[in-house]
Parts: C-alpha cells; structure tokens; sequence
C-alpha cells in the first residue's frame, strides 16, 4: 500500500476527541501539516461544504482531500467496530424504567422497560451484554431474546433492543430509521387514548376536545363497569365487586380471562353502552375514526352482540375482546360482526403473532414495541401481516424515548396505520426530553426525528424531578455484573 494511504487511513481510524469526550470546544486534533497544507484543507472543506463539489473535481483533488471530502460526516467520535458495551443502569419515573447503555466511547443508547414492566427484566440481561459490541444488534438480540415473553416480562428484552438501535445509529450518524431500510413516511399519524366517565354526554365533549386538539384518530374505553350501576344491565357481577380491570388479586376479576368469569351483558346493557359511542359520534362526526378498547372481561356470545350493536357507528376497530391468545375465538368473533377486531399489545415476537396472521383471526395486528421485543421486531410484526392483507396499529404508552423509536418503527413499516399516546395529558411528558421540535404530536402527528439514533436526550432536571420514590438516577448496579447460569437452552 502507498506510504501516504496508509498514514492517512490509520489516522482516520483513530477516535478523534469530541465534546462529549473531554473536548470543550468540540474540534478535532490537527494533523501533522505545513502551513501552507492546513490553509489549502481548509480551503477545500469550506467549498465542499458551501456548495459541494463536482466529481471531476473530487478526482482531480490531492487523495488527502479527497478522504477529507469523502469522509466528513463520519462520527470520528464513535469508531463503531471498537465500541463496547460497559453498563446498564435504571432511571424510573413513575411506572415506567428508562434504560441507558453505555460504552467504552461515551456514546450511550437510551431505551425503557415498558409501562408497569419491573426494571430487573433488563437489569437481568446486564451480564449477558457487558463488553459486546452494541452495534451487532441482531445477535445480541438472538442472545437475548429467550430470556423475554409475552406481556410485560417483554419489557427488557425490548428496552434493550431499542437501547441498542439507539447505539448504532449514533454510532454510524443515521436515524434509526435508515437502519430499518429507510422510511415510507415523514410523520407518523397518532391516535390519542381518553379515559372513561360515566356519563355519555360529558364522554363525548372529552372526545370532541381531543378532536379539537388537532387528533385526526381516536380512541375511547367503553367498559361494562360504566352501566354496572344500572340494574339489569350485567348478570353474574357479585363474585367480583367492582369490576376493576387492574385488581393484582389472583382470582380477581381483572386476573380472570374473558371467557372465565361467567359475567354476561344483557341486552339492556347493550343499549346503555350503546349510548356513549352514540353521543361521541353525534359530538365528533364521522370523518374522524374513532376505535373502542376495554369492553370488559366477558365471554364472545356478549362481545359479538356489543360488536352487532355498534356495526352502525362505522368503528375503526374493536380492541383486545378476549385474550390474544384464543385464536379461534378472535376468527369466530371478526366472522360473526362487521367491525374490524384488533389485538396483540401483549405479544411477544413476531413468532406470537404468526397464529393470529396466517388465520386471518383478526382485521389488525397491534404490537407493543415495548413487549414485541423492540424496533426491528415490530416492523417484522408489520411487513408479515401486511404479506396476508392484514394492517398494524401500535400500542404505546410509556416515556417520550421509546415513543420516539416506534415512530422510526413506524414510518419504516408500509402497512402502519396508527400509533397510541396514551399520555395526552401529562403536561410534562414531551419534557422528559430534548432534541425534538415541541410539542411532540402536532396536529394528530409525529414527525420522524432526523437526528443520529432516535433523536432525542433526556432532559435530566425533569426525569430525577418526576422519578419514583426511592428510585435514583441512572445509579451503578454492580449487582448485576456478574454472568452465573449456562443460558443454553438446548442439548
């Protein structure tokens, strides 16, 4: 190799010093070079970067130039095939874990553990990933993955996935999303969750201030607790009292699946519920969709006759009737009504999905990034359905980071139709971070951050202000350094 080529390759090689890495003013080390070589550099880069340069040019240039030229948008801070992963640490505000992974670089990911997920399902994989390079994504993730599941036991699995994309794109200087193939959207369209009241009419103006908020697509929870207080409107609701849907009681109602309680809707009960998915529509119009979740935990012989009744208000979609898993059920129930059904915000891996898909059980898949096992999973979750005619929205309702990495999941994937925000109104949600224009959903949508990785940082101040009681601020976990158990799982 020529002398010259191969000094000046080894050079480029060499981590260059940022501001992130002791660096004050962010500049780059000089070279070794006379006078009159540093002024022609810079001659050179100035006009390449005010106008660009032609090819002939380029080629006719000294080959320092044109390395220089080729080369100048490459992160000399992070010399991704030396990167190595040397923690993971937990910050928690709230229910949910915000996740960082750092390197042997000071470049870092960010991710989190999902809503109501516990942080050691990704304190647990620590060991497993200490001194791997983060940009191979896909084997850690292949090393990692059997140690995930369905639901919120997902959730690390997941978090460090998104954590790890972050990396790599970071690392390379390339929103996620180009790492995903590119994108078929610049902004991704939100649907925004309300919580239920009791009375139809107030129901409806909180839906209509939605609407008002710029949301093109939306959302409401009708659940049979809503009319429970009117006599002749449920049957068999005396074991259960309230019928809470979160009660963490075993034998609750809200640990009992669907088909298992033996509560029943009534037709009475129908018609109450009916009510408040008339006054929404009499209120918002029908140009908006407007999809339904939490109906409650009751059989399909109830969910099909909710599911007849409201065939007239041209729903979007019916939302998680019985569990994901009843295959046959969901194909019997999306046969029996003309409301397009939807599930899968607990399913883990495109493989949980594969059942519901190739039986066309239901109209639309919707994974959880944050449960699915992460940005890539996601979009695979998407590309396969759309192979059976079959749309994905998604679920979400976690921090500002991992909603920002399902919007690159989102604008990758072509069947996409909507992603959640569950957190409308949480005035400080969008704070939690930096680096995003604000607010985050403009008129019923996200734009797709354009900067290295996900796009954003945290805002430190707000996430140790809002952190859960006891919990600190992305503090050492030595405890989970060490590996201690043979992970094969075959012989």
């Amino acid at each position: 190799m020529n002398p010259k080529v191969e000094k000046l390759l080894s050079k480029l090689k060499e981590p260059l010093e940022s501001k992130s890495l002791g660096n004050p003013e962010g500049k780059p080390p000089e070279t070794e070079q006379a006078p009159n070589e540093k002024v022609g550099r810079r001659s050179f880069l100035q006009k390449a970067g005010l106008g660009g340069l032609s090819l002939s040019v380029v080629m006719n240039a000294s080959l320092e130039d044109q390395l220089a030229h080729t080369t100048q948008k490459v992160n000399r801070a992070s010399n991704p095939s030396e990167l190595k992963i040397t923690d993971l640490r937990i910050a928690q505000y709230g229910n949910v874990p915000l996740l960082k992974i750092d390197t042997n670089q000071g470049v870092y990911g960010l991710g989190d553990v999902r809503d109501g997920a516990d942080k050691r399902y990704a304190l647990f994989l620590k060991s497993r990933l200490l001194g791997e390079n983060p940009c191979n994504v896909e084997r850690l993730f292949r090393k990692i993955k059997q140690f995930g599941h369905h639901g919120r036991q997902g959730g690390g699995v997941s978090g460090v996935e998104m954590a790890l994309w972050d990396l790599a794109g970071k690392a390379y200087n390339v929103p996620v999303y180009q790492l995903l193939g590119g994108k078929y959207r610049n902004k991704v369209r939100i649907y925004a969750d309300t919580p239920r009241v009791k009375d139809p009419n107030e129901f409806a103006t909180r839906m209509k201030a939605r609407a008002d908020q710029g949301f093109t697509f939306l959302k409401m929870d009708v659940n049979i607790g809503m009319v429970k207080h009117i006599p002749g409107t449920i049957t068999n609701t005396g074991p259960y009292g309230e019928l809470r849907d979160w009660d963490a009681n075993f034998d609750s109602y809200g640990r009992t699946m669907h088909p298992f309680t033996g509560v029943q809707i009534t037709e009475k009960g129908v018609a109450e519920m009916e009510k408040f998915v008339a006054a929404v529509r009499e209120k918002v119009g029908y140009d908006l969709p407007l999809a339904i979740d939490h109906l409650g935990h009751m059989g399909i012989n109830s969910n099909i006759m909710l599911g007849k009744a409201f065939t007239k208000y041209n729903l979007a979609w019916l939302e998680d009737m019985v569990p994901w898993e009843y295959t046959d059920m969901w194909k019997e129930i999306s046969q029996a009504i003309d409301v397009p059904t939807l599930t899968g915000e607990d399913i883990y891996l495109k493989e949980g999905f594969k059942d519901l898909i190739e039986k066309r059980a239901v109209d639309i898949v919707h994974p959880d990034p944050g449960s699915a096992g992460g940005i890539w999973e996601t979009k695979k979750i998407g590309d396969y359905a759309q192979e059976h005619g079959i749309g994905m929205a998604i679920h979400h309702a976690a921090s500002p980071v991992s909603f920002l990495a399902t919007v690159h999941s989102a604008a990758a994937t072509q069947s996409f139709l909507a992603l959640e925000h569950h957190s409308v109104d949480v005035p400080w949600w969008d704070d939690l971070v930096t680096g995003v224009p604000k607010p985050i959903i403009q008129n019923g949508f996200a734009m797709v951050p354009e900067k290295p990785g996900i796009g954003v940082e945290l805002n430190e101040d707000v996430v140790k202000k809002h952190l859960k009681k006891g919990e600190g601020y992305f503090e050492p976990t030595k405890d989970w350094d060490e590996l201690r158990s043979w992970d094969r799982i075959w012989s």
